[in-house]
């Protein structure tokens, strides 16, 4: 029997003694976790800044694992499962739109309050994100310099520069099922962003005429599409709450801020997937 100060020993079945064993907080590493945000100012809205950022650079983590796999499935033809997980990636950046939605919360004046307390540090720096853009073709070997103070990132950089994007990958798959592709972009710089090829789109352009025919190179045309528009989501939402919380300030990296992100939007990840509609 027990009373009201003698907790029971069970609750609905649930396990309530982790002293032999893995708890929750112990999976997830939770100590770590929650423990990883340190305002440097005094003021109450950094909290969110810092736990903004975070977040998603854990949701960029997620979706290198994806699209490390995804390019290896292209790579080998094995296309269902990179299907499963470019769709993952799409909704991840799904769910980073709306992440803009809490930090647009912070007005300029709360901004204004924890800027000095950054120094130089900016999102501009995120070496998780600049290996996204590489993986997707947005190539610019002039920007590993600023990872030049850290050998292991710089090195891990580097070797997604000079690896085929997931974009390269689809083109080469192409290229094995017969269409024809110039030799002069299958064996190009990869170092290089994407550039538009009138043989690549006259590739695409026969799967789109023959879907049925090229179904699964069709499919996963419209993965890509839909993953690119996802990302112009992100980067939309991004440039709309930069302008939102500081204007057209310089940005703490020493970016054009605003500016240049809205430049940023003009980037074409994969040109003949939306070239081509205007042919079709």
């Amino acid at each position: 029997m027990t009373t009201k100060d003698t907790p029971s020993a069970d609750w609905h079945g649930a396990k309530l003694d982790f002293s032999q064993a893995m708890s929750y907080g112990d999976y997830l590493a939770l100590g770590q976790v929650l423990s990883a945000q340190h305002p440097r100012s005094p003021d109450h809205n950094e909290m969110l800044f810092i736990i903004q950022h975070q977040t998603s650079e854990l949701w960029m983590k997620l979706m290198l694992h994806e699209l490390h796999a995804a390019r290896a499935q292209i790579h080998a033809g094995d296309l269902p499962p990179a299907f499963k997980m470019l769709a993952r990636v799409a909704r991840i950046m799904d769910q980073l739109v709306h992440a803009w939605d809490v930090l647009a919360t912070m007005t300029p004046p709360e901004y204004t309050a924890i800027r000095p307390y950054l120094g130089q540090s900016s999102g501009f720096q995120s070496y998780q994100y600049r290996e996204i853009e590489f993986i997707l073709g947005n190539k610019n070997a002039t920007l590993l310099n600023v990872h030049t103070t850290s050998p292991e990132t710089h090195a891990q950089l580097e070797d997604a520069l000079r690896t085929p994007s997931i974009y390269d990958e689809a083109i080469l798959l192409l290229s094995r099922e017969g269409f024809t592709i110039d030799a002069e972009r299958l064996n190009g710089d990869l170092t290089k962003a994407t550039a538009a090829n009138e043989s690549v789109k006259a590739a695409w352009l026969e799967v789109y005429r023959a879907p049925t025919k090229h179904w699964a190179l069709y499919e996963l045309a419209e993965k890509l599409v839909d993953l690119e528009t996802a990302f112009r989501f992100w980067r939309f939402r991004h440039v709309t709450t930069v302008e939102r919380i500081i204007g057209f300030k310089t940005g703490t990296g020493g970016t054009a801020g605003a500016s240049y992100l809205k430049k940023m939007l003009e980037v074409v990840l994969f040109p003949e997937l939306f070239s081509l509609r205007t042919a079709l």
